[in-house]
């Protein structure tokens, strides 16, 4: 059973395995809708990710934005529709205005999508088709691979007064170092070519080859054992937060696992006929 479908987010699942996730408001640059709504953007991005990682159809997740834009973070404009809030609007939750509401917002919104992505098993990749902006940058780095184009930039929240958020507080120090994390910070801006030399975009491609580009890559991605893939992805994560030791505890259990799963035979029958292997991911 899929997601309950909106329109400023679809839902695009292909026959070949790819399912495309697109932020739909071109007019607005792709801004998000609301904060911690039911239907606003942020929940539902987490809801399509969990309901794609669900499909056993779906082997890649690629995220990214219609038009010129991937995402422009946050909408100032404000302004959230009735029908976005929905019955369960976490603003309406019997909590006070102020300070901590908005830190409850903030923390049932934000925080439980950049769960919703870092925990998803299959891999994602974010196309960033331009712009990627406050929340937007933090969705694209928590997913596993990005891939840009000359259109491509990530701004900061600097805007509205605000820090960055999971995504680029974690992430960005790790994948570009704390000296070149902190650069960013401090001015707010970062051009495609730098996001590629630092390691923040896998690879940067012409606007025009963006998308065939990606479909390569997901194509390859699909073309290997997707246990393995799952398995490996977790235990990366964690072996950021962790020792050399427990690292080499969760690979040995992996492996032991992997070696009698049902894909790992038939990757060794396919390869000893010289044939395609057919994955069942069990």
């Amino acid at each position: 059973m899929g997601p309950r479908l909106v329109d400023h987010l679809l839902y695009e699942p292909e026959d070949n395995g790819i399912l495309w996730i697109r932020f739909n408001r071109p007019e607005r640059m792709n801004a998000i809708l609301g904060s911690s709504e039911e239907n606003g953007t942020v929940a539902k991005v987490g809801e399509y990710m969990r309901a794609g990682d669900d499909d056993p159809n779906v082997r890649v997740i690629v995220l990214t934005g219609v038009g010129r834009g991937f995402c422009a973070g946050a909408d100032l404009k404000g302004g959230v529709p009735d029908d976005v809030k929905g019955e369960n609007f976490v603003g309406n939750r019997n909590i006070v205005e102020g300070t901590d509401a908005s830190r409850q917002r903030f923390f049932h919104g934000f925080t439980k999508l950049h769960k919703d992505i870092s925990h998803i098993r299959k891999p994602t990749i974010a196309m960033i088709n331009g712009p990627a902006v406050g929340s937007g940058m933090d969705m694209a780095l928590h997913c596993d691979i990005r891939i840009g184009c000359e259109r491509t930039r990530f701004v900061t929240y600097q805007q509205v007064g605000q820090i960055i958020e999971n995504g680029g507080s974690y992430y960005l120090p790790k994948i570009a170092g704390l000296g070149r994390a902190l650069e960013f910070v401090y001015t707010g801006h970062l051009d495609a070519q730098r996001a590629f030399e630092w390691g923040v975009l896998n690879r940067l491609v012409p606007s025009d080859e963006l998308e065939a580009t990606t479909r390569q890559l997901c194509a390859d991605i699909i073309k290997a054992p997707p246990l393995v893939q799952w398995v490996s992805k977790r235990i990366m994560r964690s072996a950021l937060d962790s020792t050399l030791e427990t690292t080499m505890v969760l690979t040995s259990n992996g492996s032991d696992i992997l070696a009698s799963s049902e894909d790992a035979t038939e990757a060794r029958r396919a390869f000893i006929e010289k044939r395609a292997p057919a994955f069942k991911a069990r």
